[in-house]
């Protein structure tokens, strides 16, 4: 006799990805471009130098803002406004905050949620307040006894991440990201 089948946890729609360069790191975040809309929180965990910012540069292309995407470490948050039709995107580095979405509360993001795509860097534990909806991207390298041959002759090994990408939340239950893969 079989048991029933739970249909009370839906499926979580994730894509794993192994990205080989810098470049191929900005073409990810251009393909997820393509997936965002208004009101999205995208939330980017990795090590320090994981590609956070190399992916978002990405995204800034693939929405079409203005302004280099660069790091906003020191100035908590950039806002690139699009340059057509598309949403604004909101850069955002948590790393130095620890007082959750209280300290970032200043940087009103509930504000800007509902017309732009805001994008946290280091954000896991401290804005997920935000928004029910969100997609989670952490970029692992490969280090220590994981880490690829560095005598493979397969080429230069350092820049191999693995992204894993995880919707969460009801706007992406349906989310088809194999399109992410091309």
């Amino acid at each position: 006799m079989n048991a029933p089948h739970d249909t009370t946890t839906p499926a979580v729609p994730s894509a794993q990805l192994t990205v080989k360069s810098a470049d191929d790191m900005r073409e990810l975040g251009r393909r997820l471009s393509g997936l965002l809309r208004p009101g999205d929180l995208v939330l980017l965990s990795g090590e320090l130098g994981a590609g956070k910012t190399t992916l978002t540069r990405g995204l800034g292309a693939g929405l079409n803002v203005r302004g280099a995407v660069t790091s906003p470490t020191f100035v908590i948050a950039r806002v690139h406004p699009p340059l057509g039709d598309g949403p604004a995107l909101v850069h955002v580095d948590a790393y130095r905050l620890s007082g959750g979405l209280d300290e970032m509360e200043d940087l009103d993001l509930d504000v800007s949620l509902p017309e732009s795509v805001i994008v946290v860097e280091w954000g896991d534990g401290k804005v997920e307040d935000l928004s029910e909806d969100r997609l989670r991207v952490v970029i692992e390298r490969a280090v220590g006894a994981d880490a690829p041959d560095p005598d493979d002759a397969a080429g230069d090994h350092e820049d191999v991440r693995t992204v894993t990408v995880t919707g969460i939340g009801d706007r992406w239950a349906d989310a088809d990201f194999s399109a992410l893969g091309r």
